[in-house]
């Protein structure tokens, strides 16, 4: 029943005495239908509270027969997306074709993202299905390619791609950084710089500035030039750029310019108290980096789990024990749960100390299950302070953990054990089994690789 009509047939019958309160009674009604216009129904789905309400408002929609327009079907599509479930974007795609905006290109596009998140498979059926995309289509495929590992097909979509702007090649960018291909990131924003149509923006320059923390002083000379372009170009040494900075100037160990980039920042977050204590930390100034640590909290800012890797790491490094003790109980405190980085520093640590039954203490007490790096680094301490029946403790449990094909180190630290505790049929037995089962250690090569 239309609102026009309801308001005709009851201003006909409305009594004389009672006219008063049915003409109210009426305003309100009209102003309710009136109300619900199309936007508005659009606006309450945007601001619903949740995804599940806004796909109640529009489930309402369709109960009431009241027409969809593109932005109701934006709304819930973009609400949607967020609960990562292919059943909801099939449905609705379903619903989106039978009402006639499947070949709309802002509909199809947003209907693209919610599969590009569940299900590639499908986004790419979409993809190949839709008669026309913008750059944004474009680039919605070429990010779902990148951000699934397959970076050669985010290539092809890449140099498909009719009228490339700055964020296909953040985007491609950003894939190449985030798979590892530090190389190729860079080589692609060398041919961005060198294309006149386009111009790096803020994000471009983060994930290349990002890259060139990843290669350490391989990058640094690139990391540089952007840091001039930065300065040259005038732009605000914000958060995120000045954070990156501060990151790539740690990372590769220039920390007199990742300070300078520190002190110019207006703001700081977290993160970027972050990059620089692990900076400190990973290139042995300690010291600073606990001095760097006690400062962020006089700062009033809240340190989280990588802050507490980075002091943890100075105190394992520098073989402070007290300071180490005192951070590891701070992590609690601070409503953290430790993680497996930071079990790892604090057997480390005893373990450098000669406090093995400190460290041994940890791993049996630790709530998560201990991984290869911290086996290797609690035998490694047993080895240096020869310790051969604390090792005989845990060589059978590490046996049970580590793999051939990846953990050879650990498997030749256990044959070394044997030979200087003398047990000379235990170390053949090691060198049998390594044999049998191919283990083969990379020349040159740690077993310990703390992933920061």
């Amino acid at each position: 029943m239309s609102c026009v009509g309801a308001s005709s047939s009851f201003s006909f019958s409305i009594p004389g005495t009672e006219g008063a309160q049915a003409m109210s009674k009426l305003a309100h009604n009209l102003f309710s239908c009136f109300a619900r216009t199309f936007s508005s129904w659009a606006l309450a789905i945007k601001n619903a509270s949740s995804p599940r309400k806004a796909l109640h408002l529009y489930s309402q929609m369709h109960r009431r027969s009241i027409p969809y327009d593109t932005f109701s079907i934006l709304f819930t599509l973009k609400c949607c997306t967020s609960l990562h479930n292919l059943n909801i974007i099939r449905h609705l795609h379903s619903h989106i074709f039978k009402i006639g905006f499947a070949t709309h290109v802002y509909v199809a596009t947003s209907l693209l993202h919610g599969y590009v998140v569940v299900s590639l498979d499908d986004a790419c059926r979409l993809f190949d299905e839709m008669p026309e995309k913008n750059s944004v289509t474009w680039n919605t495929m070429l990010s779902g390619f990148a951000k699934s590992g397959d970076i050669n097909s985010a290539r092809q979509v890449f140099d498909a791609i009719p009228l490339r702007n700055v964020d296909s090649w953040s985007a491609m960018i950003a894939g190449y950084v985030s798979n590892g291909k530090y190389d190729s990131g860079l080589a692609c924003f060398r041919d961005m710089m060198s294309d006149e149509g386009s111009k790096p923006d803020q994000i471009t320059l983060g994930s290349v500035l990002s890259g060139c923390a990843q290669m350490g002083s391989l990058g640094l000379l690139m990391g540089r030039s952007v840091h001039g372009f930065v300065v040259k170009n005038g732009w605000e040494l914000n958060v995120e750029i000045g954070t990156v900075l501060v990151d790539m100037y740690s990372r590769c160990g220039f920390l007199k310019c990742a300070c300078r980039v520190f002190d110019l920042m207006p703001a700081r977050n977290v993160i970027t108290w972050t990059a620089l204590i692990c900076g400190s930390a990973q290139h042995g100034y300690s010291k600073e980096a606990l001095s760097m640590f006690e400062l962020m909290q006089e700062m009033g800012v809240r340190p989280n789990e990588f802050a507490f890797t980075g002091v943890l790491s100075a105190c394992a490094r520098t073989g402070l024990v007290e300071e180490g003790r005192k951070y590891f109980k701070m992590i609690e405190h601070y409503g953290l749960k430790p993680r497996i980085q930071h079990y790892g520093c604090m057997v480390d640590l005893f373990g450098k100390a000669g406090l093995l039954d400190e460290a041994y203490q940890v791993i049996r007490t630790m709530e998560l299950e201990p991984n290869v790096v911290i086996w290797g680094s609690f035998l490694s301490a047993c080895k240096e302070h020869k310790n051969f029946e604390m090792a005989g403790r845990v060589i059978e449990q590490v046996l049970r953990t580590i793999k051939p094909d990846k953990d050879g180190g650990v498997f030749s630290l256990i044959s070394d054990l044997y030979v200087l505790n003398e047990k000379w049929d235990d170390a053949g037995w090691i060198r049998k089994l390594m044999v049998n089962q191919s283990v083969r250690k990379a020349r040159g090569s740690s077993f310990i690789d703390y992933k920061k």
